[in-house]
């Protein structure tokens, strides 16, 4: 199978290039000459990959290759204060452009990486419903699947995230950290799991229909603050420090428009011979591993 990946740097492309890679994949790559490659730096030789920033257009990947599929996880969620107009071309025009390239050059398969998130809470689940929708228009030409994926965590995380955040604050223990009331519920699943129904799908796809839809999570709720427990807990025991007592729940307002409980369906995934393989507990085990 030879697959087009982008989003190759980020947190979750780089669990799926390690997959690819070892399932014997040919694997060319779309990144930034900006971008940071220290989750790939020991599979840059193993694959093709082009600076897009560098590139007159795009259709010289197309031309130097023949895709059977285009796995798109390259997004802008915004965090490091991008205009309007920025992510609307990261999360909307960049993907535009691979769907016509792939639409003209006989590309089987658009898989495409969603969020679960309302398409209307944020710029960043705006722009990328928007994509969602002109994929959809155009599934008789290109075959899109689409995976709508929940709260995923694990090794090589984006620091500016939550949980990275979380767990780094907690170890320096230098102070109170102001937290939401965190009854607000979320569904917490492990990288490998998310990385294993990619790889279900991709084996899958030629059964599947020309639209098809999979919302990624394991169906299993738990509150924020159980969950922020469950970690304190768990680096309690590792370095016999007290966290508990610095972790301040309703010391800080809810963000505008906040889910208190996400709506997820994973029966689809399910029902293709997907199940999670990592409880909560293992996962943050391994996670910690990382940190300490």
């Amino acid at each position: 199978m030879n697959i087009l990946l982008t989003g190759a740097t980020g947190f979750l492309g780089s669990h799926l290039l390690e997959s690819f890679i070892s399932k014997g994949f040919e694997v060319t790559i779309l990144k930034r000459s900006t971008s940071k490659t220290f989750r790939i730096n020991s599979l840059l030789k193993k694959v093709e990959f082009y600076d897009i920033d560098t590139l007159s257009n795009l259709d010289i990947v197309f031309f130097k290759h023949k895709f059977d599929v285009i796995v798109h996880t390259a997004c802008s969620y915004g965090r490091g204060g991008e205009s309007i107009v920025e992510m609307v071309n990261s999360n909307l025009i960049f993907g535009l452009n691979l769907m016509e390239l792939g639409i003209k050059n006989n590309v089987q398969t658009f898989i495409n990486t969603d969020s679960l998130l309302p398409r209307d809470i944020n710029n960043y689940s705006l722009s990328k419903a928007q994509l969602s929708d002109w994929l959809k228009q155009y599934a008789n030409k290109i075959q899109f699947i689409n995976l709508k994926v929940e709260h995923m965590y694990g090794p090589k995380d984006d620091t500016k995230k939550f949980l990275p955040w979380l767990i780094n604050r907690m170890i320096k223990n230098t102070g109170e950290i102001e937290l939401t009331s965190g009854v607000q519920k979320r569904d917490f699943i492990y990288i490998d799991d998310v990385v294993a129904a990619f790889n279900l799908v991709l084996k899958k796809r030629k059964n599947l229909e020309s639209y098809q839809r999979f919302d990624v999570g394991t169906n299993e709720f738990i509150e924020v603050k159980d969950f922020v427990l469950l970690i304190a807990g768990q680096l309690e025991k590792i370095t016999n420090k007290e966290i508990h007592s610095i972790l301040k729940f309703g010391a800080k307002e809810y963000r505008k428009g906040e889910i208190m409980v996400p709506v997820l369906d994973n029966s689809a995934l399910l029902n293709l011979g997907w199940k999670p393989k990592t409880k909560l507990q293992q996962g943050i085990k391994k996670i910690l591993k990382e940190y300490i």
